[in-house]
């Protein structure tokens, strides 16, 4: 097992990035290789990534399929005027309050910060954008796509609506994290029989024709994910003149009856045929796959144990690749370079966090296109991330 040193990046834990200044890399590596310029034990990573910074321009993704239009809420604890409040700070104290209503009902006041397009694929594609790649997407935007997904697909290469109307997601963060709620009933229109007739174009062929990494997500919430991904097998991946990196990010999927998750790693590790599959997620979701493969569950979040636990998943599948994020560190098992984990930049007051773990993803899938070691795909995957929270932007 390998890793970096956490002590010299939790002394920056409370990093905030420079002044823009013009330069000819994107703007978030940049700000990437000045956090990362202050620790000594990945020195080499700051001039690689800025090297390479023209590499980024030349790498394609292709993402799909889901889309969700957030609310981003911030729940009241006391109304102290008209402008001003204090916010109930943790889920704990939410679920505490809601506990004290049962048998008695309450009212508790909310406030809509914002309206934003997400969903994974959303939220890594525009990651990627930002560090300055190229991005294919295909998803449930709507049909004509909602005005909240207007700027991202104006940044993508080419954008394809897919199936009916987007998600919708009421995310209600906390500075411990945050409580999401989705309203997805609409998602069952992506069926096995429109997402096949959407690829009779042969233009989805020919983006993961040229894409060295592929990103399919939020399994959970569509439910015919798994048969959609059959058609995806047996329609575009069998026919690929070479092997991509797949990233595939279930999404939370503890909603789901076991015998569904089972069906899903089925078909999930027939991925591994066609495609170098890496299976991406945090804490939670590793924990469902753990316990459904009878594999040890982690109650508190130690580096070196979800590390471990990464392996262990990648090796009972049988896939390339695991990768799990957490909130002070994040971990990967390859087959290449066995387990490895790195520190987070950890932020006690993040401007945001909906969204971050998709930041993460997609560093770490340009980290894969680069062809990275495991340990600098998890520096740059937690950076995007930690720049992300920091600046409530990719």
């Amino acid at each position: 097992m390998h890793a970096v040193s956490f002590k010299t990046l939790r002394k920056r834990k409370d990093w905030e990035p420079p002044r823009m200044r013009a330069v000819a890399t994107p703007l978030p590596l940049m700000l990437i290789c000045e956090f990362l310029s202050g620790s000594t034990t990945i020195d080499h990573l700051p001039g690689l990534l800025r090297d390479r910074s023209d590499a980024f321009r030349d790498i394609s993704v292709v993402a799909g399929f889901d889309a969700f239009v957030d609310e981003l809420i911030t729940v009241v604890e006391e109304r102290q005027s008209v402008k001003e409040f204090r916010r109930l700070e943790t889920i704990h104290s939410f679920g505490e309050a809601i506990k004290a209503s049962a048998g008695r009902s309450s009212l508790r006041e909310i406030v809509v910060k914002d309206t934003e397009p997400g969903g994974c694929a959303v939220n890594l594609g525009d990651a990627l954008i930002g560090l300055g790649c190229n991005v294919d997407y295909t998803g449930t935007v709507g049909q004509p796509a909602h005005p909240a997904f207007k700027g991202f697909l104006s940044k993508c290469r080419t954008w394809k609506a897919v199936g009916g109307a987007p998600g919708r997601t009421l995310a209600f963060e906390f500075a411990d994290g945050k409580c999401m709620m989705s309203a997805i009933s609409q998602l069952a229109e992506l069926t096995p029989e429109v997402l096949e007739a959407s690829l009779e174009d042969g233009s989805f062929l020919a983006q993961c024709q040229r894409a060295p990494v592929l990103a399919f997500t939020n399994w959970s919430l569509y439910p015919y994910m798994t048969d959609c991904w059959g058609v995806l097998q047996s329609r575009i991946l069998k026919h690929l003149s070479h092997r991509p990196h797949l990233f595939i990010d279930l999404v939370d999927p503890r909603g789901r009856p076991r015998s569904d998750i089972s069906r899903m790693l089925e078909r999930l590790v027939a991925f591994e045929e066609f495609t170098k599959v890496c299976l991406g997620g945090n804490l939670n979701e590793a924990n469902v796959i753990a316990g459904l493969l009878g594999l040890e569950e982690i109650e508190e979040e130690e580096p070196e144990a979800v590390a471990l636990q990464a392996s262990q998943i990648r090796k009972v599948l049988g896939i390339s690749e695991v990768v799990t994020h957490c909130v002070h560190s994040s971990a990967c098992a390859t087959v290449e370079g066995g387990s490895e984990h790195a520190p987070t930049p950890f932020c006690a007051s993040p401007k945001k966090s909906t969204g971050a773990g998709d930041r993460f993803n997609a560093g770490y899938c340009a980290g894969t296109a680069l062809g990275l070691r495991g340990v600098d795909r998890l520096l740059v995957g937690n950076c995007c991330s930690g720049f992300f929270v920091r600046n409530a932007r990719s």
